[in-house]
């Protein structure tokens, strides 16, 4: 019998644990403050959680049941997706930029090589279609435009492409979802 001993990472298990009560922190002074303050949730609380939810290292967040959950609570859907959509483009561009300008050795401590390389090869494979098809899925958007930007990939079509397949995410959750 043959048994495998893995190795614990302690910093990006340590990385992880922060990120994961920052996302906590973060719902909580914007959704959290919002209904129980008020009873309500704010347009402004959704761009804050859909913007950080599109970076790279907040993977753990569903951001489409969260704009879900607010279509459902009836603000206009043409806001909404207004909303979802630049917030998230914000996000993908710094994403980018990240990948742009900071080494892989950096990136690889933050997501791990595995996860960007397969992004990379993805986008080497598949170019503009990948960047699309990851904005139309729920795919890991964020970690492909962090490999465009680490590729050097052109910045006019890799937020194109992004962007399309972010503006045809939103509307058809809309008309799937909406009340």
């Amino acid at each position: 019998m043959n048994m495998k001993v893995t190795h614990i990472d302690y910093r990006r298990l340590i990385i992880l644990a922060f990120l994961i009560v920052l996302m906590a922190v973060i719902a909580s002074l914007t959704i959290g403050r919002d209904i129980y303050e008020s009873g309500e949730r704010s347009i402004y609380s959704f761009a804050i959680v859909n913007f950080f939810g599109y970076l790279f290292f907040f993977l753990l967040m569903p951001m489409e049941l969260a704009f879900i959950f607010y279509l459902r609570t009836g603000y206009d859907p043409l806001i909404l997706n207004m909303v979802a959509v630049a917030t998230a483009m914000a996000s993908q561009t710094i994403d980018y930029l990240i990948g742009y300008f900071f080494s892989a050795k950096i990136i690889d401590n933050l997501i791990g090589q595995k996860r960007y390389e397969k992004a990379e090869d993805e986008i080497r494979k598949y170019g503009n279609w990948a960047l699309f098809l990851s904005n139309l899925l729920p795919l890991s958007s964020p970690i492909i435009s962090l490999a465009a930007g680490m590729l050097k990939y052109r910045v006019k079509e890799a937020l194109f492409f992004s962007f399309i397949g972010m503006i045809c995410r939103y509307l058809f959750l809309t008309l799937l979802f909406q009340g």
